[in-house]
Formats: structure tokens, C-alpha cells, sequence
């Protein structure tokens, strides 16, 4: 009998717990703040001063977007916060000013840095970029762009449901943190559009990005100089430039890549599909322990392939060779099509040519389940299983 008085005395103090938890943490509703949802009227103030208020509370705190169109300028949500735990509940959209000139220069439209346990939740955020991009393509002086959201020197971030729409340049950016989460995020934008990566991660380590699909007019997502282990699964890419790591050695001192995993991914009617860049000159950088792993290629310009030789506008680096050293690259269960003849490309470094390349049961046809070429130059490593195209190394 006393076990179980105890016992029931301990389940309602864990009640009680619970109950002064939920009721400890606040949820600031941006509407009442003054936020309008006609998607014109400028709704920056009351987001600004909803994160004022969530960053302020000493527990954890809830910023509440309700259904409808918001209207924002740029946003910076600044810490380090009093509490480690502020959510941002999207039901609704955030729309960027059309006018690319708002944020042109700004470089981000929506940016946290230095905050630590935010959560993102749903929503769409609508970038309206196609303004820049008609402007760069018609070759006039215009902004570069701004990413529509990035998370800066931030640590422990999670981003789930969220949708970006046309961003003006990268959709999200990841730079300078730790442990960040992102599952099923979608990343839409046409594949004419220019510099719209969807997700860019770099200096930063164990960020894992899930159960997404991303569509864009660069690579799906591209990992830049610092990125220590990412954890990729269960994406599908297209229309877009692939899952690149690089440009890597655009810099002579630089931070190497390693422990990088991209398994269970598709790819359709993209430029490429995994690749590694890096400039063709010199450079102390690195990209080692690589595992791209049960990823299926549909109708892919350059389905597997490693460019050492990276010199966009023959600027800056004709004549010279890479630095940047890569190492211990495994290919395993790679399949489908490609689009052009020669589907597996190792154009490797002649100082520092590529070293422990695997292949494991690859299989890449032509057009119509014809035999595919391979071409490597300063590539070293081993093929086991059944290899298709083969000879290479």
C-alpha cells in the first residue's frame, strides 16, 4: 500500500512538473504585436520586437506566426538569449520585398546569429527573387542578392517543415555552428535561377539535414571550407547543380571538409550529381573521409565526378594546380542514368592527386542502358563489386 501511495505521489508531482513547465513557457502571437497579414503592410517592427521579448524570458518561449501573408524587411534575430529554448511556430508565409534594392545588399534577409535552441516550425518563406534574376540576366549593374535565411555562430538549431520559395540568392545558410538539425524542408525555385543554392553549410559541424526535397537554379546543397561532420539522408534533388563539396581552396589558408556522409539520395535532370570542386591553385585545404552511399541518378549531366581544375572565368588560377588534397572518397551503390557519355569524372590535382577513391557496385548507364565512360586523370583507389563504367582505376 505505501508503494503505492508513493508511487502515485510521484506520478503527481511529475503531473504537477509538466503542468508548471506549459505553463512557463510564453507565446508571443506577432498579430498582436502589430503584424498585418495582407502581405503588404511592413510587419518587421512586431516580429523584431516578438523576438525581443522571447530572447528576454528567462523560460522558454513560443513566437507564434498565425495563418496568412507577412510582409518583412530584414530581420536580425540576435542573442545570446536568457533561455535556450525559443520556438518559432510558422503556420503562415513571410514575403520579401519585390523590390530587389530592399534587401540587395543586405545579405540576409532573415538571419539569427549567436543564439543557441532555437527551433523553426513550418511556414513558407517566400524570397521574391525573380526580379534580381531577370536583372542579372540582363546583364545590368544589380545587388547580389540576399540569402533568405541564415544561422550564424548559432548552436543547437532546428529546422523542420519549413518551406523557401525564390529566394533571391542562397535559400539557407549555415555558418559557424553546431549540432543543427533540419528535416523536411523543401527548397523551390526554377533551375534558370542564378547563385540560389538550397541549403550551404560551412565551418560548421554536426548538422544533419532529413527527409528533404530541393529544387534550385545551383547545387542543392553545397558544403563549404570547414564543414566537419554532416550527415545527409534521404534527399531528392532537381532541377539544380547537385550535392557539391566546394569550391573548396579559393583561399590559400583554409579549413578542410571531412566526415562527410550523403546516403539514400536522388537526383533528376541535375547538372551533376556528387561532386567535389576545387580551385586550381594553391591552397592548404582538404576533403577526406567522404561516404556518398545508395544514391540514384535520373538522367544526371555529370553523375559522379571530381573537378580539381575549378578556374571560372580562366581568372586567378590559370597555369597552377590545386593544393587542396582529397582523400579517402567512397562511392557505394551508385546507379542509374546519365545524360552524357561519360558519367564518372576524376579530374584530380597533379601535385596532390586523389588518394583512396572507392568504388563499390556502381552502375551508370547512356542513353538507353548503353556502357558509360570513365575518365580519370591523378586519381588513385580501388573498385570492388560490380563496376560499370569501369577501367579507371
Amino acid at each position: 500500500m505505501a508503494y503505492l501511495r508513493s508511487s502515485l505521489v510521484l506520478a503527481l508531482l511529475s503531473m504537477f512538473s509538466s503542468l508548471v513547465l506549459a505553463a512557463s513557457s510564453i507565446t508571443y502571437d506577432v498579430v498582436s504585436l502589430g503584424a498585418i497579414a495582407d502581405g503588404k503592410t511592413d510587419s518587421t517592427q512586431a516580429f523584431v520586437s516578438a523576438w525581443t521579448k522571447a530572447c528576454a524570458s528567462v523560460s522558454s518561449a513560443m513566437i507564434y506566426v498565425p495563418a496568412g501573408r507577412f510582409y518583412l524587411g530584414q530581420v536580425v534575430f540576435s542573442g545570446p538569449c536568457k533561455n535556450n529554448a525559443i520556438t518559432v511556430r510558422i503556420a503562415g508565409t513571410l514575403v520579401a520585398p519585390s523590390d530587389y534594392t530592399v534587401l540587395g545588399n543586405t545579405g540576409t534577409w532573415l538571419l539569427f546569429e549567436q543564439v543557441n535552441g532555437v527551433t523553426i516550425s513550418g511556414g513558407i518563406l517566400d524570397g521574391q527573387g525573380t526580379g534580381l534574376w531577370s536583372c542579372k540576366a540582363s546583364g545590368n549593374g544589380c545587388p547580389s542578392g540576399a540569402t533568405t535565411l541564415e544561422f550564424s555562430n548559432s548552436n543547437n538549431i532546428v529546422v523542420s517543415a519549413l518551406t523557401s520559395l525564390n529566394s533571391q540568392l542562397y535559400h539557407i545558410v549555415v555558418n559557424g555552428c553546431q549540432n543543427v538539425k533540419m528535416q523536411g524542408v523543401k527548397v523551390i525555385a526554377p533551375g534558370n535561377s542564378p547563385n540560389t543554392d538550397g541549403i550551404h553549410v560551412q565551418l560548421s559541424s554536426s548538422v544533419t539535414i532529413l527527409n528533404s526535397k530541393i529544387g534550385s537554379g545551383d547545387d542543392c546543397i553545397s558544403i563549404g571550407p570547414g564543414t566537419t561532420n554532416l550527415w545527409i539522408e534521404n534527399v531528392a534533388c532537381g532541377p539544380g547543380h547537385g550535392i557539391s563539396i566546394g569550391s573548396l581552396g579559393k583561399d590559400q589558408q583554409e579549413a578542410g571538409v571531412q566526415n562527410v556522409t550523403v546516403k539514400t539520395v536522388t537526383f533528376t535532370g541535375t547538372q551533376n550529381g556528387v561532386r567535389i570542386k576545387s580551385w586550381g591553385r594553391p591552397s592548404n585545404g582538404f576533403a577526406r573521409n567522404i561516404l556518398f552511399q545508395h544514391v540514384t541518378m535520373q538522367d544526371v549531366q555529370n553523375p559522379v565526378v571530381i573537378d580539381q581544375n575549378y578556374c571560372p572565368s580562366n581568372e586567378g588560377c590559370p597555369g597552377q594546380v590545386s593544393g587542396v588534397q582529397i582523400s579517402d572518397v567512397t562511392y557505394q551503390d551508385i546507379h542509374g542514368t546519365s545524360a552524357t557519355e561519360v558519367a564518372l569524372k576524376f579530374d584530380c590535382s597533379s601535385k596532390y592527386p586523389c588518394s583512396g577513391i572507392r568504388l563499390e557496385n556502381v552502375k551508370l548507364t547512356y542513353n538507353n542502358n548503353q556502357v558509360a565512360q570513365a575518365s580519370c586523370v591523378n586519381a588513385a583507389g580501388t573498385s570492388t563489386g560490380f563496376v560499370q563504367p569501369m577501367g579507371c582505376l
